[in-house]
């Protein structure tokens, strides 16, 4: 345990190492999941409003 964590209460202790452990869990499952092919490039169109591809609108 580091230095710096030896200061928290339990509680915060076991929610840290809870965390730690989801982090490590979705990592773990996110390896597993198969490569896309034929995907967009570059940035998320939901996120940044890009709904075109190659001058094409696209929607789905």
């Amino acid at each position: 345990m580091n230095d710096d964590r030896k200061d928290l209460p339990p509680a915060a202790q076991r929610a840290l190492a809870e965390a730690e452990e989801r982090r490590k869990k979705a990592e773990a499952e996110a390896k597993e999941l198969p490569k896309e092919l034929g995907g967009r490039d570059g940035p998320d169109p939901a996120r940044y409003g890009d709904w075109e591809k190659k001058g094409i609108a696209i929607d789905f």
